[in-house]
């Protein structure tokens, strides 16, 4: 099948690793031009060249801390400046700590809404100048919008304020024939998941295998994703294939959310 993405130029935070690599690779993969960046230099180049030597895709790697209205700007306006256009953007952004909310400072409440909702807020509002002739518009959220996690609190508070983000701008946006959509993430095989494995870990006294032998057990096709599974549906959701779909969470999950 034929994404239609060939030649769209698409932005991906958050990409030099995990989530946010696994769908700009998969986007690299369909021909698309992108812009990724990262809050580590050496990690968004090296992803950067890794994506240009396994795909022959334009890439421009940037330094940006996606708590920093400035900052997103800056990455923002130099892809739009270098391309002429903006056909597609993922949202993502590093979790909140864990822990539970009645230990959490008005500190941590602030730096959550930081990174999580404003990052996302922002990233849009600067990308629509850009979208001229539509485009798409991709969140990342996480499982506990659906079902709140234990010890993630922060992270479910702040990324249910990003799926109403993104269901009121999928009205707002529709008229310009931008959509946007929401990817949810169950449990994927990232650094994310084995740092809150260990820490799962070192709290009950198990073993990180035993941990995430446990958290399996709950997914009914028996593994855990795959940056990969992950980043062909955020592909499909930014290309053109999906040219109906706006308003939507995509549970990328192995069946592992119970909700209806």
């Amino acid at each position: 099948m034929d994404l239609g993405l060939q030649g769209k130029v698409a932005l991906v935070s958050a990409a030099s690793k995990g989530l946010g690599y696994g769908v700009a690779r998969a986007l690299a993969r369909e021909g698309a031009r992108l812009a990724i960046c990262s809050r580590d230099s050496a990690n968004v180049e090296r992803a950067a060249q890794t994506l240009r030597d396994e795909t022959g895709a334009e890439v421009l790697a940037a330094i940006c801390d996606v708590t920093s209205a400035e900052a997103i700007h800056a990455w923002i306006a130099s892809a739009g400046a270098h391309y002429g256009r903006i056909d597609a953007l993922l949202v993502n952004a590093g979790g909140p700590p864990a822990g539970l909310i009645r230990a959490m400072t008005d500190a941590q409440w602030q730096a959550a809404f930081e990174l999580t909702l404003m990052s996302a807020v922002r990233m849009i509002r600067g990308v629509l100048p850009y979208m001229t002739d539509g485009g798409a518009i991709l969140t990342i959220t996480s499982a506990s919008i659906k079902e709140p996690i234990e010890r993630l609190g922060l992270s479910t508070v702040m990324r249910s304020g990003v799926a109403g983000l993104v269901k009121t701008l999928a009205d707002e946006l529709a008229g310009d024939r931008i959509r946007v959509n929401n990817l949810i993430p169950g449990r994927i095989d990232t650094e994310r998941v084995t740092q809150l494995d260990q820490a799962t870990a070192e709290r009950t006294g198990k073993t990180i295998e035993q941990v995430r032998a446990d958290n399996i057990s709950k997914i009914p096709l028996g593994r855990l994703g795959t940056i990969e599974d992950f980043g062909a549906a955020g592909a499909f959701l930014l290309s053109p294939a999906a040219s109906y779909i706006t308003g939507a969470a995509l549970r990328v999950d192995g069946g592992m959310i119970r909700s209806i």
